[in-house]
């Protein structure tokens, strides 16, 4: 039998998508051209809630979650869709995820960066790399000499040495 504290950070988690999935104007049920295209924001509890369900963990070197601090770990400002791609990567590959970087101030700038939602750094583990090295198509090395991965869903996974820089165009298949 499953308790009631058992189930309740699962919950949490699923109140949370709907809302997004259900809020106007928003998520993937909002209606009309422009609204097709809007991103679904979630606050740093949102996204730790959603984290703690699927059993993903996350630290800073600072042991902070200040967002305009580079030695912490935010989530504010995080799209729904990364957050889920995460909860889609933890799912599919069984390994313990370390969240190390998020939506904080330090990373590099552009459309598809950190501080705008998309990217999340992830621990290095032999279970997560030898995942990706077997389940992703090597597409090349990015510009600062990183070999990436491409999962197909179209989500790209850069190995930065100590950890792995993910971009989520999507949720990778939730």
């Amino acid at each position: 039998m499953v308790s009631r504290m058992t189930l309740r950070p699962v919950l949490t988690a699923l109140a949370l998508v709907l809302g997004a999935l259900f809020a106007p104007g928003v998520g993937a049920l909002g209606s009309g051209a422009t609204e097709a295209h809007a991103v679904t924001k979630l606050t740093h509890a949102q996204a730790t809630s959603m984290f703690r369900a699927s059993g993903i963990t996350w630290s800073s070197s600072g042991g902070c979650s200040d967002r305009n601090n580079s030695t912490c770990t935010s989530f504010d400002q995080l799209n729904l869709a990364t957050a889920q791609g995460a909860q889609t990567l933890k799912s599919a590959t069984g390994c313990a995820l370390n969240i190390t970087g998020g939506t904080e101030t330090g990373h590099a700038s552009g459309t598809y960066s950190h501080w705008n939602g998309y990217k999340l750094d992830f621990g290095k583990s032999t279970c997560l790399t030898n995942y990706v090295h077997n389940a992703f198509s090597y597409i090349g090395l990015r510009g600062d000499g990183a070999p990436q991965y491409k999962s197909a869903s179209g989500n790209i996974y850069a190995d930065e040495g100590n950890h792995w820089d993910v971009t989520y165009y999507n949720c990778g298949g939730c």
